[in-house]
């Protein structure tokens, strides 16, 4: 017993004397993060670099040799980067939905919780925040792997010049809770109406007599089962913990392999990392042959496009603009010369950004 205690101790003074050393280069690097500040301030520079987090994170994995998993150490540099920010400038964040929402959980994920959260109550509101400069930057849903595209968010692209700086991809995983935590008691379920199509099949093979009632946002949902003892929510294990409620069945989500993509919005562009996508938006001309037009250069350059969706205009019937996805940057030679063949077919072309490609 003496030995294996002599044993822990001498394991633990280890880890104390490398915890002293992280804490002195932890501050070492705040130092260089703040001689960075002072030239970024004169030369009117953006703090937040999206080509410069992804760098990071690329090095981070090429450098680890475990026994820590790569995300693990992701995590831990994301909450350093975000002390980091904040020590140049606190950031603000604006995000659809409350708190508990995956989106919430998205723009954490990306931004640490060093910066300063602004709920949307609707994704209009989002684009407005930023807009108007009373956030940084936005977080916003834009096509699920189960239910596909939020059009809703394509449409804000419209009317607004805000670019898409980054986009992040997340797992999503839903709970079933309640006030109570039994299943028995459950009379009725709200969720957003996204999550309540995820976990479709689960519902009617464990639930099929319930009232299903649509919320605006899961959080919303926990809010209410959170009032009423016959309720439950379909949400993100965060809001359990929010609201206080208890978990019935986790992982309820009919497909495992779930996940949403999100975009970060702003004022910027972001610059070329090696590994990027750019999003368009696109009018065509209303005749023959014009959607082969629209995607011929990008065959003839050899662009490979990973979406491409239609939205009405609502200016006149049958008038479509197109939100486009292909991988390259906006400043390569090749995507240069593939928008300029596009812009002689087309009524409209406008660049919704280009940005790093999410690598998870």
């Amino acid at each position: 017993m003496k030995t294996s205690k002599n044993q822990l101790k001498k394991f633990r003074d280890s880890i104390d004397k490398i915890d002293a050393k992280l804490v002195l280069l932890l501050n070492e690097r705040a130092k260089n993060v703040l001689k960075i500040k002072a030239v970024k301030s004169k030369g009117a520079l953006h703090f937040y670099a999206p080509h410069r987090e992804m760098e990071v994170y690329r090095k981070i994995a090429k450098l680890n040799r475990g026994p820590f998993p790569t995300e693990t150490l992701a995590s831990i540099f994301c909450e350093i980067m975000s002390g980091s920010l904040a020590l140049e400038s606190k950031l603000k964040i604006a995000y659809f939905g409350q708190l508990g929402t995956n989106t919430h959980i998205a723009a954490l994920q990306k931004f640490g919780s060093s910066s300063a959260y602004i709920a949307g109550a609707t994704l209009k509101d989002v684009f407005l925040e930023v807009e108007r400069g009373r956030a940084h930057y936005g977080v916003v849903p834009i096509e699920n792997s189960t239910e596909g595209t939020i059009n809703h968010t394509l449409d804000l692209f419209v009317e607004s010049d805000l670019k898409i700086c980054s986009e992040i991809f997340m797992p999503i995983s839903y709970t079933l809770m309640s006030k109570t935590g039994g299943l028995d008691k459950v009379r009725k379920v709200y969720s957003h109406p996204q999550a309540l199509g995820q976990c479709r099949v689960w519902l009617e093979a464990n639930l099929p007599s319930v009232s299903i009632v649509e919320s605006a946002s899961t959080a919303r949902a926990a809010q209410l089962a959170a009032t009423d003892g016959s309720a439950a929510a379909i949400a993100p294990d965060l809001a359990a913990k929010l609201y206080k409620l208890k978990p019935i069945a986790k992982r309820i989500e009919d497909m495992q392999d779930n996940f949403t993509r999100f975009l970060v919005i702003g004022k910027i562009n972001a610059e070329k990392t090696g590994n990027d996508k750019t999003s368009i938006m696109v009018s065509i001309k209303d005749k023959v042959g014009a959607l082969f037009s629209l995607l011929y250069p990008f065959e003839k350059q050899g662009i490979n496009l990973s979406s491409i969706e239609s939205r009405p205009s609502r200016k006149k019937a049958w008038d479509y603009y197109f939100f486009i996805d292909f991988l390259g940057h906006v400043d390569d030679p090749k995507a240069q010369k593939a928008l300029r063949e596009i812009e002689k077919a087309s009524l409209t072309v406008k660049v919704l950004g280009s940005y790093p490609r999410s690598e998870n």
